[in-house]
């Protein structure tokens, strides 16, 4: 088999978030958070709930299994019992993440998707968040508009955001978390063949990073078969990450990184 593409780390990255979950219902947003989460489902997270994206549950294949009406998605995203993985046109150090306008909002450079459900994702049950394009558009300094609430907000409302967290950030490049002292961004792991300057030199603020930086899970051979064999046959993984180095160790593929 040969070895796995950068997209399949990605899909391992993704998965990994939903490790432990339990009983909830996983809302991927995109082809590879998707992928990572009906992997997750089938190994090492069986009790997941998936969905089609509307109103049915279903399973690894997209064989529907059971219905989700929208009153009782809401009572799951309400009482957080779901872990959703959402996009970001922007995200800043503290994790507060745009999907609403580029620019000040009375007067933006660019209207995006608005709000939506987000601020009700972010203050209610957890939040990751997928970036299949790290770049220092993507990763700045301050948001333009707060449509996910990171944690610098989630402090100023301590009551309203008591069950506020994310859990990871997974971007084509690496993996990220909020485990620092003052909850700004650190990096986590590496993909394959990605070095700790090519994430600084992408990334429009200061990352917290860690001495030794270890290289992304590699997906197993039974991973490897699900994906291109079951899950993903058409390969829409690739489209969405085209694969660049991903087969070949960088520095950061023995725990170095720096």
């Amino acid at each position: 088999m040969s070895a796995a593409t950068r997209a399949e780390y990605c899909v391992i990255a993704c998965a990994e978030a939903w490790r432990h979950a339990g009983e909830i219902l996983a809302s991927p947003m995109g082809p590879v958070p998707s992928v990572g989460a009906r992997l997750a489902r089938h190994t090492f997270a069986p009790d997941l709930l998936l969905t089609d994206g509307e109103a049915m549950l279903v399973g690894m294949d997209g064989t529907i299994e059971g219905w989700l009406p929208y009153r009782q998605h809401l009572a799951l995203v309400t009482g957080g019992r779901r872990h959703v993985m959402m996009g970001a046109s922007q995200i800043d150090r503290f994790g507060n993440q745009n999907i609403s306008c580029i620019g000040a909002w009375a007067r933006p450079r660019r209207q995006l998707l608005g709000v939506r459900g987000a601020p009700v994702n972010t203050l209610n049950n957890p939040t990751s968040y997928w970036i299949p394009r790290h770049s220092r558009r993507v990763f700045v300094e301050r948001v333009d508009m707060v449509c996910g609430v990171g944690y610098d907000g989630a402090a100023r409302n301590p009551l309203s955001a008591r069950f506020h967290r994310i859990p990871r950030v997974v971007s084509d490049l690496g993996v990220f978390d909020f485990a620092t002292p003052d909850h700004s961004m650190r990096l986590v792991s590496l993909h394959r063949g990605v070095t700790v300057e090519e994430i600084r030199q992408a990334t429009g603020f200061e990352l917290t990073v860690p001495d030794d930086v270890p290289c992304t899970r590699e997906p197993t051979r039974e991973e490897l078969r699900l994906i291109r064999e079951v899950i993903d046959p058409q390969g829409i993984r690739e489209r969405e990450v085209p694969d660049r180095v991903a087969e070949v160790p960088g520095p950061a593929a023995e725990g170095g990184g720096r």
